[in-house]
């Protein structure tokens, strides 16, 4: 491969990845590591492998393809040591089976931790398992260029957000204005000014331990400042000029298609409110580095908005939104088999409309703990699906009527399909993707009304496909990929995957309408 980027950039950004979580979680903690290069213009560095979880086979067959290993053991960590020896372990893939790597390095600089090891001349073979980014070995070789071995410089995962709000960069309000306060190589800070009475008011509106104002708070509390007649751009841009006047910045970030951060989807943006001296900029605190590699060290995904910061315009938000939508593309011959599948379902309902839901059932061990289900049995659970679909159907009922809307996303063109289709009969078959496998629950699923991914694949699907539609991570991917394609969508919340379908439909033109995730 061409490593022309490397030198187009600034050095290498390196992230400490979580590689024991599914992939999902994965996906989009590699979507904020290159939105994190791409602000400081440095070449990402991605995991080689990440690990499919299940094989749909006997381990034995899986393992005549993809290196096994104990998912503990790889990983460190002890989350299946009580499961049964064949259900702890797991296949260590390349990353690109996953998504098109091929695409993405097309619009971004991106290397593999091999890839960066070779260009180092260091053993691929020191690469560690558990994602963790080694400051020893990976270092000990030398640039092919310049012949000396790549320095260093490692940011604190405390000095990423803790007790402030990280951003992109700051605002070209506060870089104009002054106040901005660092020194080469340590965090910068902002000058309080005196507070006034709308600052006050603001701070008062905010919820208890919260650090941001929701816009909505924001425009009882400012918004009868203005002329009421105000609507649109004009009205936000004199609220944003009203806040920065008053030590306050507008944020754009993303609000979760179900209200919550858990799915990390991009499909609903919004705004907030922010006092001026929480945020620090990305850019201005480590774009100075000068050291080959610039490490973010430990995990920073976990109660954190898409990109694991936010953004200080509307349009770098939207650039990161395209990113994530279009720029990390699906696999060809997933996206291929998905559409196969789903023109299958059109036929399975008679030409009519499809509906489809995530039915997250197979990791019990977790399901049980944290509660990730809607209800307890699993026939209560397919019960509460069914009565969503029902709501569907009526919906798209509404929705064949037109006119048709899309998320709020860049380039949005609205699918056709539901005006095109007839909405969906009360006895039509719906489809449902899970990770459940004991055969008596999938029997009931069908005696239900359930298409599953088995009843759609062919043998010819998985000849064309290739080996990895074997291993059941590359499967959810197909799955997700198949119910973008949906007519109606619901999921529960609680789950990446939802999220990651969410995605897809909104670049796919979906309508907001037809797509419920429930907390």
């Amino acid at each position: 491969m061409s490593f022309r980027p490397v030198s187009q950039t600034k050095g290498f950004y390196a992230r400490d990845y979580s590689l024991w979580l599914g992939w999902n979680n994965m996906r989009y903690i590699i979507e904020a590591a290159v939105l994190h290069g791409r602000i400081l213009n440095r070449t990402t560095i991605i995991p080689s492998d990440v690990y499919a979880r299940a094989c749909e086979f006997d381990n034995s067959v899986c393992a005549a393809y993809a290196t096994m290993a104990n998912r503990g053991d790889a990983t460190g960590t002890d989350e299946w040591r009580q499961l049964p020896i064949e259900k702890q372990m797991a296949w260590r893939i390349p990353v690109s089976l996953m998504f098109n790597l091929t695409h993405l390095r097309e619009t971004h600089a991106v290397i593999t931790v091999s890839e960066y090891l070779r260009l180092h001349n260091i053993s691929v073979d020191v690469e560690t398992t558990n994602g963790r980014w080694d400051t020893d070995l990976y270092h000990r070789g030398v640039n092919i260029d310049s012949g000396v071995e790549p320095s260093l410089y490692v940011i604190k995962n405390e000095w990423y957000d803790a007790s402030i709000i990280r951003v992109d960069q700051l605002p070209q309000t506060m870089r104009e204005r002054g106040g901005w306060n660092t020194t080469h190589g340590q965090l910068g800070s902002w000058t309080i000014t005196e507070e006034t009475p709308l600052s006050k008011a603001l701070h008062d509106s905010m919820p208890f331990g919260a650090s941001v104002l929701d816009w909505d708070t924001v425009l009882v509390v400012v918004g009868d400042r203005h002329d009421p007649d105000e609507t649109g751009s004009s009205s936000v841009n004199n609220i944003a000029s009203t806040l920065e006047e008053n030590g306050w910045e507008v944020l754009y970030t993303y609000g979760g298609a179900c209200g919550s951060d858990a799915t990390k989807d991009v499909a609903v943006p919004i705004r907030q409110a922010v006092p001026r001296q929480l945020l620090r900029g990305l850019y201005e605190d480590f774009g100075f580095i000068e050291q080959d590699v610039l490490l973010l060290q430990g995990e920073v995904h976990l109660g954190r908005k898409p990109g694991a910061l936010k953004f200080t315009t509307f349009e770098n938000r939207e650039r990161y939104t395209q990113a994530v939508l279009s720029d990390f593309r699906l696999t060809d011959n997933v996206i291929d088999l998905a559409d196969l599948l789903s023109n299958r379902m059109v036929e399975k309902v008679g030409g009519r409309m499809w509906m489809g839901a995530h039915m997250r059932r197979g990791d019990c061990h977790l399901v049980a703990t944290l509660k990730w289900t809607m209800e307890p049995s699993f026939e209560a659970h397919l019960a509460r699906i069914k009565r969503h679909l029902r709501d569907g159907r009526d919906i798209l009922h509404f929705v064949h009527r037109g006119p048709l809307y899309t998320y709020e996303v860049p380039f949005g063109q609205a699918d056709r399909t539901p005006l095109l289709l007839d909405p969906p009969a009360h006895h039509d078959r719906f489809y449902i993707a899970t990770d459940e496998r004991d055969p008596t629950n999938l029997t009931y699923l069908r005696d239900q009304g359930a298409v599953l991914i088995s009843d759609l694949l062919t043998i010819e699907d998985r000849r064309t496909f290739g080996w990895s539609l074997m291993l059941t991570d590359v499967l959810s991917v197909l799955e997700q990929a198949t119910l973008a394609h949906a007519a109606y969508f619901y999921a529960h919340a609680h789950s990446s995957v939802a999220g990651g379908i969410v995605n897809l439909r909104a670049s796919h033109g979906a309508d907001p309408r037809t797509a419920l995730l429930e907390t």
